[in-house]
């Protein structure tokens, strides 16, 4: 039996103690598959007192984590004190540039300086593992980063927020609206007392880049990510989506494409028949399209202490069967130093179908002059109907509803502008993407 593996834990909130437990309860078992034994011989937290349900009193405390990281009593350094600078920061570079493995499930520090990392990690002939910084328990960093060897990525696409995707079920499901979904989401403990960087995609956004490196071997750039929230999805968008045979998710997206990569975080129309319609409640999905194996979709726990801790061990598992000297592949697949230049897609030039709802002036001509705003813009209508009014509705107005064939968006959004300008339109429009989904 080789000698153990001696980890050191920053960060003892949910996650921290379910790995702090899942160590302790399945102790024998990790070692008779790791080979070696993993023992915590360190810890770092804001309060020493405060009961976490686990015993711990057998490690090290350290007020603070860049000591621990620099101590030569750890092999390696768990980090999930989150944020992408501050301690986090400073204790992960230290943890690598000390020669020690680091795992971590801090999505914003690697969609803000994950290349930098990486780059100090693989020039220290060391471990940078983040499976749970990404889909919770969902193995979608290790099948782009190993087991899609050899396979070309043309698309990457999914549900990476269980908190939107909670409220967008519950909406549909039961006729709540947005508020009402987010309040109980709030209550549940599956939103935050501030919700703003999960309903209005930032979480997505930094998982969706992290992702795009992976898939396609550029540097990290998530403040080139097209970011739309749910905040503007209404009950009328749900119904309407219903009624044509979709679901509205909020999805990120990365396409390759001829003139660079296309990232985007947005609510999304996808077909009730697609696998994806049929991700519920705080589940988390990723779809990977590939020239090998067509499409792959990895489905599951997308958060919690249980299924991020889960994606800690397994990276912890990782290190542990790795054979001392053995040279490790790189951080995200391809080395940091040979990681291509992030080239941006002109966002206006995605093409697709789209959902319009207008509420416009009930007045004769208006049909005819929507069509033909559309025509001029050679925007091709799949349908166009006009809806029952909404119990709330203004009177002398109605509700129209359009469905696009494949065309840009440079020319739906100068269609709508050119609704609106002629004065048919009594408020903003509500534009949808539909997206092609498996």
């Amino acid at each position: 039996m080789s000698e153990a593996l001696r980890v050191g834990i920053a960060g003892l909130g949910t996650v921290g103690a379910s790995v702090l437990k899942i160590l302790r309860d399945k102790g024998e078992m990790l070692t008779r598959q790791c080979g070696k034994e993993i023992i915590v011989t360190a810890v770092s937290a804001r309060d020493p007192k405060r009961d976490r349900g686990v015993d711990f009193s057998s490690a090290t405390w350290f007020d603070d984590p860049v000591a621990m990281a620099k101590s030569n009593n750890i092999d390696v350094f768990i980090e999930l004190i989150g944020g992408d600078e501050g301690p986090a920061r400073t204790a992960v570079e230290a943890a690598l540039r000390s020669g020690r493995h680091v795992v971590t499930a801090n999505k914003a520090l690697l969609a803000k300086h994950g290349v930098s990392l990486a780059k100090i990690a693989e020039d220290k002939g060391v471990l940078l593992n983040f499976e749970a910084a990404v889909a919770g328990g969902i193995p979608v960093i290790k099948a782009l980063r190993e087991s899609l060897t050899g396979n070309t990525v043309s698309r990457v696409y999914g549900i990476m927020n269980g908190t939107c995707n909670y409220i967008l079920t519950r909406m549909w499901d039961e006729g709540i609206s947005f508020e009402d979904c987010l309040a109980d989401a709030q209550r549940l403990g599956y939103a935050e007392a501030d919700p703003t960087f999960d309903i209005e995609g930032n979480d997505t956004a930094h998982k969706l880049a992290i992702l795009t490196s992976l898939a396609f071997g550029t540097q990290i750039s998530a403040d080139d990510i097209y970011l739309e929230g749910i905040s503007n999805i209404s009950l009328a968008d749900i119904r309407a989506a219903d009624d044509l045979g979709y679901r509205i998710k909020l999805l990120g997206v990365a396409l390759k494409t001829d003139s660079g990569i296309e990232q985007r975080v947005h609510p999304t129309m996808v077909p009730v028949e697609s696998v994806i319609a049929q991700v519920h409640g705080v589940t988390n999905a990723v779809a990977i399209e590939t020239d090998l194996l067509g499409e792959l979709l990895l489905s599951g726990p997308g958060a919690g202490g249980a299924a991020t801790a889960s994606a800690v061990i397994g990276d912890l598992a990782d290190i542990a069967k790795s054979r001392p000297g053995f040279q490790h592949g790189p951080v995200f697949g391809t080395p940091a130093k040979a990681l291509a230049p992030y080239k941006r897609a002109r966002m206006r030039a995605h093409e697709g179908g789209y959902f319009i709802r207008l509420t416009v002036h009930d007045r004769a001509g208006v049909f005819a002059a929507i069509a033909k705003r559309m025509a001029d813009n050679d925007i091709s209508l799949e349908s166009i109907v006009q809806r029952q009014s909404a119990d709330n509705q203004p009177e002398a107005t109605k509700t129209v509803i359009l469905v696009t064939h494949e065309t840009t968006e440079a020319a739906v959004k100068k269609a709508l502008e050119g609704i609106v300008k002629d004065g048919h339109a009594t408020d903003k429009p509500q534009m949808i993407r539909i997206e092609r989904a498996g």
